[in-house]
This record gives structure tokens, sequence and C-alpha cells, in this order.
């Protein structure tokens, strides 16, 4: 979480429930500075002493760590140095990132650094069995997959606006491509282009939103006034967005997971991806949206105009897509989340030890 400059810890207890265990969490803030090359993201500080000094006086049960930056870095050092149990959380795939930042020579360091640290938690969740080989292909270990749920009441098809649409240039029967997420490099937002501008060629009437905002925006909206670029949104706002459209359109490559892809299922739209990450646990071709060979972008421009050329198949695509969020409970993998914080608690996280930090590290 990320406020004004700052940043949130999370530190986690376990109290009984009649069923088992459940995380009691508390929050706090601490500092945080833009990201080089991405000033609208914030970095935590490593305020390790601080964390120190709170775990020491008020111990948690375990510490969780969701990311591998200088907050989190500060994290593992001080749980391991208090001896608290920490597990964590693999959720960004910095190592692909790189190559659209000018630093791709060293994407192996990233990668040995993101080894290292992983493996020294008691295990790390994935969010697939797809992303836990490629991990286990370079050396992570003990990997463990948490699948990722979506709030199906809140994205539904119940959100839709006829304003909403009618603010974008939207006539009832015109069709609207949406691409929701951070509008940067590594997005492969020139194939989100690509895309828009296919489909306006095709049909003059097609409207083309992009919700989120980054480093590209200023250049993208300046380029292709055409467009509709909505910004950052969140909550029943943003469900509003993705619900008033109906087509979502996302070639990104660098996903873990991407949880608009759900996001946009449970809101009802017809969703085009490339097929890894949730994409491909989640959509089938022809049923509930469509998918195609990663990295492929003839391909994708491909499918993007056979869609619109079959638009009688959306309502169908639609409800599919739909139904299929709905079978992603939080509740279950709330449950495999809670199992996995209590095992490590317990020292009993499947494999070999987590490795030792140095003593410069500790």
């Amino acid at each position: 979480m990320e406020r004004e400059g700052l940043s949130s810890v999370s530190t986690s207890g376990l109290w009984p429930l009649a069923s088992g265990f459940c995380p009691l969490v508390s929050n706090f803030l601490v500092p945080g500075l833009p990201i080089p090359f991405y000033h609208t993201l914030k970095i935590g500080l490593p305020v390790w002493g601080t964390l120190r000094r709170r775990w020491a006086a008020a111990p948690p049960d375990i510490v969780h760590v969701a990311t591998e930056g200088p907050l989190g870095l500060a994290a593992l050092r001080a749980a391991r140095r208090l001896g608290l149990p920490v597990t964590s959380s693999f959720h960004t795939n910095f190592q692909h990132y790189g190559r659209h930042y000018g630093l791709n020579k060293l994407r192996a360091t990233i990668m040995a650094y993101l080894r290292w640290f992983h493996n020294c938690t008691a295990c790390t969740m994935v969010p697939t069995d797809e992303l836990r080989a490629q991990l286990a292909t370079h050396d992570f270990a003990r990997l463990v997959v948490i699948a990722r749920g979506v709030d199906a009441d809140l994205f539904s098809l119940e959100n839709r606006r006829d304003r909403l649409r009618a603010r974008w240039g939207a006539a009832p029967g015109d069709p609207v491509f949406v691409y929701v997420g951070r509008l940067a490099a590594e997005k492969n937002l020139g194939l989100v282009v690509e895309t828009f501008l296919l489909m306006q060629k095709i049909e003059p009437r097609a409207r083309c939103v992009l919700v989120g905002d980054g480093p590209e925006r200023m250049a993208l909206e300046k380029k292709f006034p055409q467009f509709c670029f909505a910004g950052m949104q969140r909550g029943p706002e943003l469900a509003a967005h993705y619900a008033s459209a109906d087509v979502f359109v996302f070639p990104s490559t660098t996903e873990t997971f991407g949880n608009v892809v759900t996001e946009a299922m449970a809101s009802g739209l017809v969703v085009l991806a490339f097929d890894y990450a949730a994409a491909r646990q989640h959509i089938r071709t022809g049923v509930n949206g469509a998918t195609v060979p990663l990295g492929d972008a003839g391909v994708f421009l491909a499918a993007a105009e056979n869609l619109l050329a079959h638009r009688a198949s959306w309502p169908a695509l639609r409800a599919a897509a739909r139904a299929a969020a709905l079978d992603i409970t939080w509740d279950k993998i709330v449950a495999c989340f809670e199992r996995e914080l209590l095992q490590a608690q317990a020292g009993k996280s499947a494999g070999t030890a987590p490795v030792a930090l140095t003593a410069a590290d500790g």
C-alpha cells in the first residue's frame, strides 16, 4: 500500500477459530521513495532498525514478505535476526523488466538476487504451476502454488453504465475495447495501440479506452487523442470501467499472474490475451475468451480481428467468462495461504531448510 511517499508493512499473528487459525494482521507505514524511471510507484525504505525494535517488543508469529526490494530485504533480515519464521511471495517478474529500461545486462544478476532472497524463506508462494516450473529451473526452492481469486461481487456485469459509455463516445451498439493496467513499457503497450488502431480501422464506431497511469501515459495521450485515457481507477469506479466495455485487450508478456484478466472475466468481458499465467489457467478459446501463443503479435492482431468479425458470439463468451470467474473463490485460496503460514510457523515447510544469511547481511 502506498500513500504520499509511504509504504505499509503488515505483520501477522495467528489466532484460533473453530476451523483452525486465522491471520491477525497489523499495519504501519514507513517512508518510501519513487522508483527511478517510474515515479508513479514507490518503494519502501529499508527500515531494518524500526522493524527489529517493533518485532522484538511484540513478536509476530510469522513474517510474510511480498516484495524483494529494500523494505522486503529489511524485513527478511530483521525477522531472521529475531528467529521469526519467514515466508514470501513471488509477485513480479523483475528479471524480465530490464530490457524495457536499459538494464538487460543485469538480468542474470537480478535473477541471482531473487533466487537468494526467496531461498532464505521457509517457502515461496507463486500463483501458477507454470511459474513454479519456470522458477524451479533457476534453482528456486520450496515453491508452493497459491492461486489468486477475484472479487466477483465488486467486479460484475451489474456495474455497466450507459452514461460512462456515452462519455467515451460510445452509442449503445458500439463496441468498446479496454486495456486496464500500468501504462509502462513492460506491458507491451505498442501491441495495445496496434490492436486499437486495427479495431477502429475495421469499425470506425469502435471506442478504445486505457485505464491506468504510468510513465508512458503522457506520450500516448499526445500521439493518440482518439483513444480515451481514464487514468487510475479504484474500487467501484474501476469495476464500472471494466463492465462498461465489451472486449478486454491484454498483450502483456511479463506477468506472474495478471489479476486484471480474472477481474475482466468477472466483469463479463471477452478477454483477449497471450496464452500464459492467468489466461492459460482460466480462459478457453472459443468458450469464454481467446488466447494466442505467447509473444506472437501477428496472431494476436488476427485474433482481435476475428473477435470483431464475430460479434454475435460475444454474449455467450461474456456469460461463460463470468461463470468461470464465479468458481475462483477467495475462501479456498485464503485457506491454502493460512495452511502454508501455519506449516512455516511450525517449521514443517516442505523441502530443505532455508539458506543462511551471511554475517554481512544478517
